[in-house]
């Protein structure tokens, strides 16, 4: 049994079934094979995250058909043992003044085209190039950008209980109060809130009042949000190591006429955009479903980002809800629906849920009310 609090725990089969699918999907991609640098990825597929990340050479090597291998400096050999996922791998060390590419290049392919996660340090891609010229690298985002986003049903549940951290944070935050206070205190609000709901990290709280509001990712500074303003909302982090992100925006005193309709018209392309949501089609129709609404009442020009972005053990991760992208939904993805109004020097509005794909459509995992709530 498993609660928000105590998420089920990964096991080492979790780990050893997903290294052997990111090895199958490299295959089927044309690729000799994945180098997973520390990181997002490294976690996901091994459980492993070293304390700190250096220019000492940790990666580990995937490609079908042998066994998973991770190069990691000896000093840091102990801790690699000790994640969960190393039970499904073999471990290789190298000592200070050894050659850490020639320690991995008996696993590579020596003419080989690899995908190699997008954070892999410059030294030690072109390290590799060095000694084995005959090889070519392409990053993970662009050969193997699903190779996180179908979640397993662990996962789901961590997002999910991420989701209703946020949500608690979201109810929380409308008790408090608006008017005369800084944006900056209106987002240590909402730090807090993440914190004590269980998140470990943080990643943003954007609070956008006035016209600050126009900019999407406006970071919260020093302007004292007044009586009259429209504030867009936008925060989440990890919990469990699984992200969160809710936007929600509310208004200090009553709306306008005007800011209510364009209130209520990104409310109903929101819901046009979650409405989209089944298996088999293609990422941009969530876009195309939610923009076709603001574009219907004119205000198209001003919807000036995609509609979502996948989520998982990051909060921005493949897949991309936007015009373009081909790749058709698959039950157990993740990502974000949060069109949004923006009229520079005015206010902004958007209003963001997480959904996931089931085998018949979505499911939102964010459930606090999307109608314009009155503040104070």
């Amino acid at each position: 049994m498993s609660s928000p609090n105590q998420p089920v725990p990964f096991t080492a089969d979790d780990y050893r079934a997903r290294m052997e699918r990111a090895a199958e999907s490299a295959a089927a991609a044309g690729l000799a094979g994945v180098l997973v640098a520390p990181g997002p990825d490294l976690v996901h597929l091994t459980g492993y995250q070293p304390t700190a990340i250096t220019e000492r050479l940790t990666v580990l090597v995937l490609a079908a058909g042998q066994d998973p291998v991770l190069v990691v400096p000896t000093l840091e050999a102990p801790d690699a043992e000790k994640a969960v996922g190393a039970p499904a791998l073999t471990l290789r060390d190298w000592t200070d003044g050894k050659d850490p590419y020639a320690v991995t290049a008996p696993l590579l392919d020596a003419q080989g085209r690899f995908g190699i996660s997008d954070n892999a340090w410059a030294m030690h891609l072109l390290g590799f190039q060095q000694l084995l010229p005959g090889t070519s690298y392409a990053s993970l985002t662009e050969v193997l950008p699903m190779l996180r986003a179908v979640k397993d049903a662990h996962e789901l549940e961590r997002i999910a209980a991420a989701g209703a951290a946020a949500d608690a944070t979201y109810e929380e935050i409308l008790k408090v109060r608006f008017a005369g206070r800084k944006e900056t205190d209106v987002a240590a609000d909402l730090a807090r809130l993440l914190t004590e709901f269980g998140h470990s990290q943080v990643d943003f709280t954007v609070v956008g009042s006035g016209p600050n509001g126009a900019n999407p990712h406006h970071e919260a500074g020093t302007r004292t949000i007044e009586r009259g303003d429209m504030v867009v909302l936008d925060f989440g982090g990890l919990k469990h190591g699984y992200g969160s992100d809710t936007s929600r925006t509310v208004h200090v005193g009553e709306p306008t006429a005007e800011e209510q309709r364009v209130h209520d018209i990104v409310r109903e392309a929101q819901e046009a955009g979650c409405n989209a949501v089944r298996p088999g089609v293609a990422c941009q129709e969530i876009d195309r479903a939610a923009r076709a609404v603001i574009t219907e009442f004119g205000y198209g020009e001003r919807f000036i980002h995609r509609t979502g972005h996948g989520i998982g053990v990051t909060t921005h991760e493949p897949p991309y809800m936007i015009e373009g992208e081909e790749q058709p939904l698959v039950p157990g993805m993740c990502f974000s629906v949060e069109p949004g109004i923006y009229l520079p020097g005015r206010f902004g509005v958007r209003i963001e849920d997480i959904v996931t794909v089931t085998e018949d459509g979505g499911r939102r995992l964010n459930a606090t009310a999307r109608e314009l709530a009155i503040v104070e």
